[in-house]
């Protein structure tokens, strides 16, 4: 049986030659990205903002979202999410934060309560305040942070300095161009963001990564061979591959964005946004021919000072 192969065995792009224009690109990019930050900010969620948490159980059969929103888009409430889950008709309402303090927060849950009552129980109700939201934008900002530092360990003890501190340097562009994409289109940034942008971090660590070990079984075969070439070598030997993968990938995240749902959205919208888009570009344009800057050169360690695999 034959092999599916998107892109030719024998394709000799040269893409090392685009770093004239990636980089300076890139930077541009970024910066516009952190201005925009600090400038406009995030539309940040419930999560971060505060608000009520509901835990809700139908009285009977399936939880009816679309009847449930009904009901309470009357009461005013500002911003109201649902989510069904479990298999008993459970649903988690979230409602945004009411001005005038705590008080407001008991009078709106009562209100809700008031308006579903009969068709549904309430399991739990919780008040999150503006502590916890602080709380949870710090613990989610320190996670980003120590993942690219567990990434840079890493990679310096798998590979060499070079490798590691290239693969940095791209998570971190990938990570603000991100962050900028989120504060130009004001897509809600909650807590599933800062999943997405953990997951962005790995799904690009795993695509350089695989060129990375390319261009290392490479620099050990050949010694002569100018850098340029060789990392055109390996980026073109593993893009088949890429290809394949980001394709797959892309195809399931458009799916979930436009059928998955409101709930699902922002974490559906910033993954296609960072992983297919940010995230395949930094592999072949960034992270790759940034070793060329960092001094990487081909035999400059003998087949004895390479590590063990």
């Amino acid at each position: 049986m034959r092999h599916l192969r998107i892109v030719p065995d024998n394709t000799h792009f040269s893409f090392i030659r685009f770093r004239r224009f990636s980089f300076p690109a890139s930077a541009v990019l970024s910066i516009l990205a952190l201005v925009f930050f600090f400038t406009h900010g995030l539309n940040y969620g419930i999560d971060f903002k505060g608000g009520i948490s509901m835990e809700v159980s139908a009285t009977s059969g399936k939880a009816d979202i679309v009847g449930a929103r009904a009901k309470l888009e009357p009461l005013q409430l500002g911003e109201i999410q649902m989510q069904e889950f479990g298999s008993n008709g459970q649903m988690l309402i979230r409602i945004a934060q009411q001005p005038g303090g705590d008080a407001a927060q008991q009078v709106a849950a009562e209100k809700v309560k008031a308006a579903l009552k009969g068709d549904y129980t309430f399991d739990s109700v919780q008040v999150i305040g503006p502590s916890v939201s602080q709380e949870l934008v710090t613990v989610g900002t320190v996670g980003i942070f120590v993942a690219i530092a567990c990434i840079l360990v890493y990679l310096w003890f798998r590979f060499d300095w070079e490798f590691a501190v290239g693969a940095m340097i791209a998570n971190v562009h990938d990570i603000a161009l991100t962050i900028g994409f989120l504060s130009v289109t004001q897509i809600e940034f909650d807590l599933t963001s800062v999943a997405a942008l953990l997951t962005i971090l790995g799904y690009s660590l795993n695509d350089t990564v695989v060129i990375y070990d390319r261009i290392r079984e490479l620099l050990r075969k050949f010694k002569k061979k100018p850098l340029p070439e060789l990392l055109d070598e390996s980026i073109n030997a593993t893009l088949s591959r890429s290809v394949i993968t980001h394709v797959t990938v892309a195809l399931a995240l458009l799916a979930l964005l436009l059928f998955g749902g409101q709930a699902i959205h922002s974490f559906t919208a910033t993954m296609l946004f960072g992983v297919v888009l940010v995230g395949t570009y930094t592999s072949i344009f960034i992270a790759s021919p940034i070793l060329i800057y960092l001094g990487l050169r081909p035999g400059s360690r003998s087949e004895a000072e390479d590590k063990p695999e």
